[in-house]
């Protein structure tokens, strides 16, 4: 960052014009981090605030004070170190130390980030309470617990449990947790940072045998997404209660019997109430049957939840199990619920959905989707991440099924087929022309929700972000002046550099950071 103070007052005073201009690139960027409640007036403050988190600051005295007390540069450079430990960015890390050899130095934060142990037993001998001095809205714990280091120097585990062990010795808590974000201030703990965010699984076992609380409403969830069971099994034999944890269906998600027989034998509900929908307008059940059947999940699972008390004629918004496997299109399932003899009659909506899961004709009907219930009227987005789902999405296009509406998390189809790193299936979803201006509940775009998928989608190793990328770029979105130095994937990084190069006129100040 080559700007001084004074200047990024001045392009706070722009971004204030831009918005009153009704600029739709200003829109965005007050979205991204929006300091007040819709509709509310913007002070000068707010703007200065946006300016700070567009540049990886959580606020504007943040900034100030870490430019004032290191240079612009070093401070800027310092903060995209500790995005980059936080997100497991290895070429980041790497370029930043390369350059700046002595960066971490002064910031205890980082020292234990980096798992410098000399350094932070040192610090803590000085001064024992930064121990538990939060840095930047985070405990010394969660900047161990939520770095990604250890893959990057497993050699490195021995210093990062000592530093584990000097903390708590001088008075840190096992369970200390953090905010989500600046703009959210919902907790996320220790262990969560370990097993769930870091994929940690030495210090996860630290932290449990240390004493942190399992049941901590991440922790459980999260573990069914790593691609193992080591997490799972961890959690469950510190005591994790999987009820009330939504980790049963989370294991649905990826199909995976195993962990869904280890979580019913812990004591999961397979027809449990879950919790409400965004905004807690409603219950939000989803029985396990019905999850089984969206998730086109086998005969085995169906006779795991079964034999786990499960009622196959329990009713979902209206919506039995057995229509779910037909809208859906999970055959098999269907099969196995009509040779039992328990499959009730469609509805003339389902029959009419069926027949886009199944290939058939309908006979010149489409449907209203203002009267399906929401599973049913999402049902692209849900779909679309599926092997073989193109024709599938395509035929509930003809039917008349909103091909751009947001999710309760305000994720759209074309979003989460970028996300997803589904290149045919994005192209047919730009080809209806969505609105590319749209951010999600997470403030995320088109671009900036693809470039997470890059480093966040369970299946990105077999997936195709880049492609989604530059699908996303001809079709003409903004680009984010720092878009390229946040990227964490180097392929990702070097193609939005490219894409910048040769299309300077795409290039858009701020945005998401």
């Amino acid at each position: 960052m080559t700007k001084s103070i004074e200047r990024l007052r001045r392009d706070a005073k722009a971004l204030k014009k831009a918005l009153e201009a009704e600029d739709l690139h200003a829109r965005q960027r007050i979205a991204n981090y929006r300091p007040r409640a819709a509709g509310a007036t913007l002070k000068h403050a707010d703007y200065l605030h946006v300016i700070a988190r567009e540049n990886s600051f959580l606020s504007w005295p943040a900034l100030k004070l870490a430019a004032e007390l290191n240079g612009l540069d070093r401070a800027a450079a310092q903060q995209r170190l500790k995005i980059a430990l936080h997100h497991g960015q290895r070429q980041v890390v790497d370029r930043l130390l390369a350059q700046i050899p002595d960066l971490a130095e002064g910031q205890l934060g980082l020292r234990i980030a980096l798992y410098h142990r000399t350094e932070v037993e040192a610090a803590l001998n000085a001064d024992p309470s930064a121990a538990t001095r939060l840095v930047g809205g985070r405990s010394p714990l969660c900047q161990l617990a939520f770095s990604q280091y250890i893959h990057q120097r497993p050699d490195l585990e021995g210093a990062m449990i000592a530093i584990a062990d000097m903390l708590v010795a001088h008075g840190a808590s096992v369970d200390e947790s953090m905010p989500v974000s600046a703009d959210n201030d919902h907790q996320l703990s220790a262990l969560y940072g370990a097993i769930g965010h870091g994929n940690n699984m030495v210090l996860a076992r630290w932290l449990l045998d240390h004493g942190a609380n399992p049941n901590d409403n991440e922790s459980l969830y999260h573990a069914t997404e790593l691609g193992h069971h080591e997490g799972l099994k961890m959690l469950l034999e510190h005591g994790a209660d999987p009820r009330g944890t939504n980790a049963l269906l989370r294991a649905m998600d990826f199909g995976d019997v195993d962990a869904v027989r280890m979580l019913l034998a812990a004591g999961a509900l397979a027809d449990e109430f879950i919790g409400t929908h965004v905004g807690g307008e409603r219950p939000w059940v989803v029985p396990a049957l019905h999850q089984a059947a969206r998730r086109i999940c086998g005969a085995e699972m169906f006779g795991v939840l079964l034999d786990a008390g499960a009622d196959p004629e329990r009713r979902f918004e209206g919506c039995s199990a057995y229509g779910y496997a037909r809208v859906f299109g999970n055959a098999a399932l269907a099969r196995e619920i009509e040779a039992r003899g328990i499959a009730p009659t469609l509805t003339a909506d389902e029959d009419l959905l069926a027949t886009a899961a199944e290939g058939r004709d309908p006979g010149g009907r489409t449907v209203n989707p203002e009267r399906l219930p929401d599973a049913y009227r999402n049902i692209i987005r849900t779909i679309l991440h599926l092997p073989g789902k193109l024709d599938h999405v395509k035929r509930l296009v003809a039917l008349g099924l909103e091909f751009d509406r947001p999710d309760a998390e305000g994720l759209t189809p074309v979003q989460v087929a970028g996300w997803e790193g589904l290149p045919d299936m994005m192209a047919y979803l730009l080809s209806l022309g969505p609105d590319l201006s749209h951010q999600n509940g997470y403030g995320g775009t088109l671009l900036s929700t693809i470039v997470h998928g890059s480093e966040n989608c369970p299946e990105r190793a077999i997936r195709d972000q880049l492609g989604c990328l530059r699908l996303a770029l001809e079709a003409g979105v903004s680009v984010p002046r720092r878009a390229a130095d946040l990227a964490g994937v180097p392929e990702i990084a070097d193609a939005l550099a490219e894409w910048v190069d040769r299309h300077p006129d795409c290039l858009m100040e701020g945005g998401p950071a």
